[in-house]
């Protein structure tokens, strides 16, 4: 058996309980000195689902994480204007380093995104295309990284604007996750996420807090292929700000231990939300 002893970390000048296992002490393992692959834990992704993983990336390893394209459609029909977006974004990527047993590292890139809105009363077209915006994150692990029924992390996040032609709202933002995962029984596991945003206001005169909520219920069919149901909700507090709901659900597929394919789609539900927006990626560790 295991035994797990606590200990205390240093992450940017903040004290941070982390936990290490006396047999083979991963704790011991970092950047620079790679936990070895017979001590790796399963392969665990924030994709495809909306929901973020509470695991980390074994230290000294790296992960990437990528939709290989992803389309979102939404016509909103409102005090007589019809409008259409369209938007493509093309490998996305989520490139991810563990720096100890329990955190790591995260670089999210919008490789490429093109938007097309077309206004259906006033017979316009507008097209947009070019790189989109960087977001970097730090996920720490608090417990069940490496076993348990539960575990949980915290994610801080800060958004950088770097897109072209305006494809994002040229704003610097940020926020914290909070992922959480409890394993219901063999083959059913529950995630959730809780995060509060730090958003630019419309009328850019400050900032304004949003809170996003969301749900996936895994399902494992089989020792490759996994399925998950998920919900997702979203609700600033600026003016104007309505109610974001979408139903989700897609699979994952293993081709290897450190290989993964996924696809699925994301179905609004209120009129705040986009239509839909199917995808496909791939995961891949090293």
């Amino acid at each position: 058996m295991l035994n797990l002893i606590g200990r205390w970390v240093v992450l940017g000048g903040i004290f941070l309980p982390t936990m290490t296992y006396a047999y083979g002490d991963k704790g011991s393992f970092d950047l620079f000195r790679p936990t070895p692959p017979d001590l790796m834990r399963e392969l665990s992704t924030d994709r495809p689902d909306q929901t973020e993983s509470a695991y980390t990336v074994d230290a000294g390893h790296y992960q990437i994480e990528a939709d290989i394209i992803k389309h979102t459609f939404d016509r909103h029909k409102v005090r007589g204007k019809d409008v259409v977006d369209k938007s493509w974004n093309i490998a996305p990527v989520n490139l991810k380093a563990g720096l100890t047993n329990d955190t790591d590292l995260q670089v999210v890139l919008d490789d490429y995104l093109g938007q097309v809105e077309s206004d259906k009363v006033a017979g316009t077209r507008e097209k947009k295309h070019g790189f989109g915006d960087v977001t970097i994150r730090l996920k720490h692990n608090f417990w069940g990284d490496d076993g348990g029924r539960t575990a949980f992390a915290l994610m801080p996040f800060v958004k950088l604007p770097t897109n072209q032609h305006h494809l994002g709202n040229d704003q610097i933002e940020g926020g914290l996750l909070a992922p959480f995962a409890f394993r219901l029984s063999d083959g059913f596991d529950l995630s959730t996420t809780s995060e509060v945003d730090i958003l630019k206001d419309a009328d850019d005169r400050g900032y304004h807090p949003a809170v996003v909520n969301s749900a996936s219920l895994g399902v494992e069919w089989t020792e490759s292929l996994a399925a998950y149901y998920e919900i997702f909700t979203e609700k600033g507090t600026d003016s104007g700000d309505r109610w974001v709901v979408s139903l989700d659900t897609g699979f994952t597929y293993a081709l290897a231990k450190n290989i993964q394919l996924d696809a699925g789609i994301n179905v609004g539900v209120t009129k705040a939300a986009d239509n839909y927006q199917p995808f496909v990626g791939a995961s891949y560790r090293f």
